[in-house]
C-alpha cells in the first residue's frame, strides 16, 4: 500500500462533469430568458433574480463537487474541495460504504464514511453517475482497502 494515495476525477470524468455543468448554466440561461420574455416589466426582476440566485447555488455545489480531492494517508483521509478542507483519522472511522440516490438525471454514485460519532461525510472525488463504472469501483476499493489495512495496523 503506498504511503498516499489520491481519490480524484481523472481527465475524462472531469471533462464530462464541465460538459454537464455547461448543459445546467445553458438551461438556467434559458429559464432567464423565458422570465423576461413572458413576465411584465414589474415582476421581470424577480423572475430573473430568483433564477440567477438559484443558479448560482448550483452552480457553487457543481464547482464544489467537480474540484473535490481525497488524500489517503497512513493517518487518515483529508478530504479537499474549492471552499473547505477536513481531516478524518483512521480511528474515527465506523465503515465505507456505496450509497446509490437515484435522480432526475440518472443514478448517482458516491463514497460515504461512516464516522464513530457524528454524521456521515462523502469522500470528494468519488462519485458517478454511469451504472458499473469501473473508475468508480477502484476509488471505492483503493479507499476500503487503505482503512482496512489501517485498521489491522
Amino acid at each position: 500500500m503506498p504511503s498516499q494515495t489520491w481519490i480524484r476525477l481523472d481527465a475524462a470524468e472531469r471533462s464530462r462533469y464541465w460538459w454537464r455543468t455547461g448543459f445546467v448554466t445553458l438551461v438556467f440561461i434559458g429559464m432567464a430568458v423565458a422570465a423576461w420574455l413572458t413576465t411584465s416589466a414589474v415582476e421581470r426582476w424577480w423572475w430573473i433574480g430568483g433564477v440567477a440566485v438559484f443558479y448560482l447555488v448550483n452552480l457553487f455545489a457543481m464547482v464544489n463537487q467537480g474540484t473535490g480531492v481525497t488524500l489517503l494517508t497512513s493517518e487518515g483521509m483529508e478530504f479537499r474541495t474549492l471552499f473547505r478542507r477536513r481531516s478524518v483519522p483512521w480511528d474515527e472511522v465506523a465503515g465505507i460504504e456505496k450509497r446509490y440516490r437515484t435522480r432526475r438525471s440518472g443514478t448517482l454514485s458516491e463514497v460515504p464514511v461512516v464516522r464513530v460519532q457524528g454524521r456521515a461525510l462523502t469522500v470528494p472525488g468519488a462519485f458517478t453517475l454511469r451504472m458499473y463504472d469501473r473508475k468508480f469501483d477502484s476509488k471505492f476499493a483503493a479507499i476500503r482497502e487503505c482503512w482496512t489495512h489501517e485498521a489491522d495496523a
